[in-house]
């Protein structure tokens, strides 16, 4: 639903005339229903102002929907909430999108703003950035804290960095405030002097505005495979960085994101393989 005070008896999904439904019916009322019952705590208990901030009612909500669809089932077929859902969005036209931070009345795309790209932050917060557990102890300090109050979005903000004591600032500047791109990109793979014995130098480099935590997953001609992850930190001052793997074997091919966890604008210069790459 939109702003509406949340209404269990919300018209949606309903069988045929003969009493049998699709999956899409199916999905489509038990997803409104956790949704609309989700309200009674975010924007109700925690009563933030649904009417200047629509993500911090709409946002999070979708988000505990998302989480809360995926433990009712396996696979359950989220329409929110997925990194890969969103990659459309955020790589269409500048002028069509306004950051997360803006007054729902001069939104254009209300659905992916308000809803879609909030909750796919907080995903990408909760499983890429701090991990499962400091996010679900930070989450529920927040409500704790603001329940029967009027949070800002600054006291979430800092609710969630003072809980967890990790410094998110360069996190809401990106998803939130402005209207960022994400691109990564492999540069550069080259064997330490000519020779694969002598392990590998590999160059990634961040071509978009919003940073993110990396993951560089190498597999090896042999099948194995190994995986580098590079915290935030790196891309704090650099827009490139080059790291070393101690490796005696040839390798296939150097892979970003390789589980598809943050939503690239532009895969295509995600991955290296040496066999295409002329002269190497």
């Amino acid at each position: 639903g939109g702003m509406e005070y949340p209404m269990i008896c919300f018209n949606g999904p309903r069988p045929e005339k003969d009493g049998t439904y699709s999956a899409d019916t199916k999905y489509g009322l038990i997803s409104v229903v956790i949704h609309e019952v989700g309200h009674n705590f975010f924007p109700m208990i925690v009563n933030s102002d649904e009417r200047q901030w629509s993500w911090m009612d709409e946002g999070l909500n979708t988000f505990l929907q998302y989480l809360s669809e995926q433990e009712w089932e396996q696979n359950y077929p989220s329409r929110r909430g997925e990194p890969k859902n969103i990659v459309q969005y955020m790589s269409s036209d500048k002028s069509t999108i306004e950051p997360i931070m803006s007054n729902s009345e001069s939104i254009i795309q209300f659905g992916n703003n308000a809803y879609g790209k909030p909750a796919t932050a907080l995903n990408i917060l909760r499983e890429t950035v701090m991990g499962r557990e400091l996010f679900d102890y930070s989450f529920k300090e927040y409500a704790k804290r603001w329940k029967f109050k009027h949070p800002q979005p600054a006291d979430f903000f800092r609710t969630m960095e003072d809980a967890s004591s990790v410094d998110l600032d360069w996190f809401w500047r990106g998803w939130f405030i402005n209207k960022w791109k994400i691109d990564q990109s492999v540069k550069n793979v080259k064997y330490v002097n000519g020779d694969f014995k002598n392990g590998a130098q590999i160059t990634v480099e961040n071509l978009g505005q919003l940073p993110m935590p990396t993951t560089v997953q190498v597999k090896f001609k042999d099948g194995t495979e190994q995986i580098v992850k590079l915290p935030i930190e790196v891309w704090k001052r650099n827009t490139e960085w080059t790291f070393k793997i101690d490796s005696t074997k040839e390798i296939a091919q150097v892979k970003l994101d390789p589980n598809s966890q943050i939503p690239d604008v532009n895969p295509s210069n995600n991955s290296w393989s040496f066999d295409n790459q002329s002269g190497k």
